[in-house]
């Protein structure tokens, strides 16, 4: 089916006003994009962010709107003259321009699933000596001696091609030496927890506080044939967290892994290692100190693309 992007302008101020306006034509749902809300977000943020997204940081100058669909068909053109007599009659009511401009762009587009048209560009990734992932729309013949981790990401973060996974899948290749407890907090598609279990580990514990992630997580243990060495759970970070963990995986960022530090030599094994990875180089000293103050000392250290991953143990 063909739809009609339509996109109009306005004022901070005549958001709200014109979302209203919207809804009583019938328009379902939109997109509001205002500087006002970047501006929010940069007040109201606490701690260190190591990273902003770029369209959030594109909003400090860009022009306020709201984005809507309308299908291509009687009743969207319809609501379509529907919304264009509204805004004229907005803009005769609006004699000091409080509103903005109130005026709009059009851009023509085609359904598609999202999901199956990135598909395409999705490739088979090596990483480190022996790992390669794979999805299952993918066929891939591995090379002697290789580990195929298959993969089917959906909405969770962690597919082998971001530069913390891969430290942290490199990382898994010199410690997993067979029958370890692993522990992944923050598991995402729960690569790392199924890399160590393909790898020979014994059983894997991941905890997300998304619900979406975990149910990917879980699927994708069935693809690899893991489901029953791995256990997938909503939580937050070490919460409810019993036992000792041979190998603990923390790829988040920063802030959230030095909240987690001090609690680390509570559930990490004699013997055991520490990675922890989403670091950006410029907070990797900030980490390592904090690893030290609770008698973790830092192994090994990896860095790629500016990223930094840390193995510790006791």
């Amino acid at each position: 089916m063909t739809w009609t992007q339509i996109e109009v302008f306005a004022s901070t101020a005549g958001i709200d006003l014109l979302c209203a306006v919207l809804e009583e034509i019938g328009v379902a749902g939109f997109v509001i994009q205002d500087p006002a809300d970047f501006e929010q977000f940069v007040a109201g943020k606490q701690g260190k962010w190591d990273l902003i997204d770029e369209s959030l940081l594109g909003l400090q100058s860009g022009e306020s709107s709201v984005t809507f669909y309308l299908p291509e068909n009687e009743q969207g053109r319809a609501q379509r003259a529907e919304v264009e007599q509204t805004l004229a009659r907005l803009k005769k009511l609006d004699t000091s321009g409080q509103w903005g401009r109130l005026e709009f762009a059009l851009t023509r587009t085609e359904q598609e699933s999202w999901q199956d048209s990135w598909k395409q560009f999705w490739k088979p990734t090596e990483v480190g000596k022996k790992l390669v992932v794979c999805t299952s729309w993918e066929e891939y013949k591995p090379k002697p001696g290789q580990t195929v981790i298959c993969l089917d990401p959906g909405m969770a973060f962690g597919t082998g091609t971001h530069d913390s996974t891969r430290l942290c899948m490199e990382l898994a290749e010199q410690v997993v030496t067979g029958g370890e407890r692993v522990l992944d907090l923050g598991c995402g598609s729960g690569i790392l927890a199924i890399t160590a279990l393909m790898l020979g580990a014994d059983h894997a514990l991941g905890i997300d506080v998304d619900q979406v992630a975990v149910s990917s997580a879980g699927e994708n243990a069935a693809l690899n044939e893991v489901s029953a060495r791995a256990f997938f759970r909503k939580g937050n970070l070490t919460d409810g967290v019993d036992g000792c963990y041979d190998i603990i995986f923390a790829n988040i960022v920063a802030d959230v892994i030095l909240r987690l530090v001090p609690d680390i030599p509570r559930i990490l094994a004699p013997g055991g290692v520490f990675i922890a990875s989403g670091i950006i180089q410029e907070r990797a000293q900030e980490v390592e100190e904090a690893l030290n103050a609770t008698w973790l000392r830092v192994k090994t250290k990896r860095e790629s693309g500016g990223w930094v991953a840390l193995a510790a143990g006791k």
